[in-house]
């Protein structure tokens, strides 16, 4: 496919520098003066016989489950993180081509990713990003791209908690004076819901759904907390005893069941995070309360949940899912002064071409 061909030609208008927010799931793109300019599945099809692109994003992911054994439907990032370079480099200027619009000036780029990432790993997102034909890239660790895209003033000598829960990990961070004074990153979030719901659906109706069948499940009645009223979907599959196609009915209380293990293993995270945060921050934080964001910070009672367990009031981000590339889209503007000084925990990597 001719547009996922790498390039690294394009580039574009002056002032528009740009921030990316790879993730598990979809990919964002924010640009300075316009805001969210692109979000699509950061997936990516492959002929194995011939190694050819053949799809990517929305239609890409429109194959998910459909494709014979000659075609890979792949994520290229995993976890936050490049799993496939090569893969990850044809989707990086595929989507960079898409929101260009000049040849004149090429961008700088500001990037999350999760905290806690090994230099090996920075410096894969650097080179991937690179790659595409930018002119620099700084990296910003989630929690604190997903505090700036909350509101949350990160400068202020006062201590906020933001728990970032994405597709492929769940980041937390305790925010203080421009920097973290604590943070942790696990990988558990929306995949494992996913997960979760497909194990659960096999182990009690018998029935084999896919990935994306569980994602719409998730959306329509996921929760982590009892609903007020029950709620249904209707799920299709293949019945594990026969292989034939069958549908079977799930209802919100059957979600609890099968959320719930994920769900507390996310709060006990928070709570050992918690416990290792200094008594003044923590104090502010039992004031002000936890930030959640990220895309799974829509299910159904997690911050409920996270409430009760923790004692904490628990405040959804607006937006949830695009806290974090709201975020790092707002840093852009602080690209020279994070080249100049340390600035925390939001010290940059930084690649020159």
């Amino acid at each position: 496919m001719a547009a996922a061909r790498k390039s690294g030609g394009w580039v574009f208008t002056m002032g528009n520098d740009i921030a990316i927010d790879l993730g598990t799931a979809r990919f964002k793109v924010y640009q300075e003066g316009r805001g969210i300019v692109l979000n699509e599945p950061a997936v990516i099809a492959v002929d194995n016989m011939t190694e050819e692109i053949i799809a990517i994003g929305t239609e890409a992911y429109g194959m998910l489950g459909r494709t014979s054994e000659r075609i890979t439907v792949a994520k290229p990032l995993c976890n936050g993180v490049i799993s496939d370079l090569t893969l990850a480099e044809h989707l990086i200027a595929y989507y960079l081509r898409r929101v260009g619009r000049s040849r004149v000036f090429m961008p700088r780029v500001v990037v999350s990713v999760p905290c806690g990432i090994t230099g090996v790993e920075k410096r894969a997102v650097v080179d991937a990003i690179s790659a595409a034909g930018v002119r620099k890239v700084c990296l910003i660790e989630e929690p604190v791209a997903a505090a700036i895209g909350a509101g949350v003033d990160i400068a202020a000598p006062h201590g906020c908690m933001i728990v970032d829960v994405g597709e492929g990990t769940t980041d937390m961070a305790v925010i203080s004076l421009n920097g973290i004074a604590i943070a942790n990153s696990v990988h558990i979030a929306g995949k494992d819901f996913n997960d979760a719901i497909i194990k659960y659906v096999r182990r009690k109706f018998g029935l084999v759904i896919g990935d994306r069948m569980a994602e719409d499940a998730k959306i329509a009645i996921g929760c982590a907390y009892p609903r007020r009223k029950l709620t249904s979907y209707t799920l299709k599959g293949l019945d594990t005893l026969n292989g034939l196609p069958r549908t079977t009915v799930m209802t919100s209380d059957d979600m609890i069941e099968a959320l719930i293990e994920p769900a507390i293993s996310i709060v006990r995270i928070v709570q050992a995070t918690l416990e290792m945060t200094a008594p003044e921050l923590l104090a502010d934080i039992f004031t002000d309360g936890i930030y959640l964001t990220g895309g799974s910070a829509n299910l159904y009672g997690l911050s409920t949940l996270l409430s009760k367990k923790t004692r904490i009031p628990v405040a959804v981000g607006e937006e949830p899912e695009n806290c974090v590339v709201n975020g790092a889209g707002r840093a852009v503007k602080f690209i020279d002064k994070m080249d100049r000084t340390d600035h925390g925990k939001i010290n940059p990597l930084m690649a020159y071409n």
